[in-house]
């Protein structure tokens, strides 16, 4: 006894994924996504930005936005290119000094 075919079940799990798709990528754009925004630790963003951990201390004693959590320091890649974008507005040419 058959309750569905092979493939009127391949068509239910295809709609399936693509109803699921659908709703990832719709909210993809909105606010709600930077929150889940995945947090870089010192050495990461020292790598990204191609800079020494001393350099990126020092950045944080001039006010580089970062969170502390258990005694360990992370950073939002999005809101550390916002602040070097704006002091590289304020000071044109170079690496930006914060």
């Amino acid at each position: 006894m058959e309750i569905i075919n092979e493939q009127a079940l391949s068509q239910c799990v295809k709609d399936a994924v693509r109803a699921e798709l659908q709703q990832h990528f719709k909210t993809a754009g909105s606010p709600g996504r930077a929150a889940e925004e995945r947090l870089l630790s010192k050495q990461e963003l020292a790598a990204d930005l191609g800079v020494s951990l001393v350099t990126l201390t020092d950045w944080m004693k001039k006010g580089l936005p970062f969170l502390r959590l258990h005694k360990r320091v992370y950073f939002k890649k999005s809101e550390v290119l916002e602040i070097m974008q704006q002091n590289s507005k304020v000071k044109k040419g170079g690496k930006p000094s914060l």
